[in-house]
């Protein structure tokens, strides 16, 4: 397929194909997953992946019954500092088996703004449950006023790699997306809606793209859209004070994601 095709606005191809789901996220704590300390307890137990700091942000839903469920890591967001401070979003079953995390990689989006000179582009790795690829999710570093926002991905599969973009609508309330194929067609439609102050996107996938990994991305990604504008400031801070000569320390979980795997040990 030509990989310089123009962009398409056409609806998803393959319509009577279309995989749906809504990603819903919770204005508040109180939700009937979260309440309790049991119900924190059960989550731990449930999965090594639910950590002390994580918090119950929202859900994913299908044909209106619960399919998932979307945490993050609350204490690392919300109490570090500096370049130890970082999006973790996690993605689980509604059993608690976790199917896949999003990182927020602050040396690798330092490196993206510096590039840029100081526009910030927060980039984003993410790990998928049963595939050996860590997806890099990166949002365009040549953003320009009234452009709409892109981010750029691609997934590793039997028949090589799949390239996807998405591009925020110019003129929109909500977060809307639309996501492109590697030939340039729009293959699925992230439409966010305002009535939630939590965040909620009705997602529609072409079948021709439907699974269970491109899925789970496009959830994470719905997840960060949360918490982008905070992403973007966080970057622009540290850039700035990179530039000012100030040594920026990166997590140490975040180290371990650039090295070589072939490196001795």
């Amino acid at each position: 397929m030509p990989y310089s095709a123009p962009e398409s606005d056409t609806p998803v191809a393959g319509k009577a194909r279309e995989k749906r789901f809504k990603v819903d996220l919770w204005a508040t704590d109180f939700n009937d997953v979260e309440l309790g300390i049991m119900k924190r307890t059960q989550h731990e137990a449930a999965s090594d992946q639910f950590t002390k700091d994580m918090e119950v942000i929202g859900q994913v839903k299908e044909d209106g019954e619960r399919t998932g469920l979307i945490a993050y890591r609350k204490g690392l967001w919300n109490e570090e500092r500096g370049g130890k401070r970082r999006l973790v979003i996690k993605l689980f079953s509604e059993s608690w088996n976790w199917r896949g995390s999003l990182d927020m990689m602050v040396g690798r989006s330092l490196q993206l703004a510096h590039g840029a000179d100081g526009i910030p582009a927060p980039a984003f790795s993410i790990n998928l449950a049963r595939h050996d690829q860590l997806v890099q999710l990166e949002s365009s570093a040549h953003r320009l006023p009234l452009v709409p926002e892109k981010f750029s991905f691609f997934i590793l599969t039997e028949d090589g790699p799949v390239f996807y973009r998405l591009r925020r609508d110019r003129v929109s309330i909500g977060a809307d997306f639309n996501l492109f194929g590697p030939d340039g067609k729009k293959v699925g439609r992230l439409d966010g809606k305002v009535v939630n102050l939590g965040g909620a996107w009705k997602v529609r996938l072409a079948g021709s793209h439907a699974n269970a990994k491109l899925e789970s991305v496009l959830t994470l990604f719905c997840a960060m859209l949360r918490f982008h504008g905070g992403c973007r400031k966080h970057v622009e801070t540290l850039q700035k004070a990179m530039a000012d000569g100030r040594a920026i320390h990166l997590d140490h979980h975040e180290d371990d994601l650039y090295m070589n795997p072939r490196r001795a040990r």
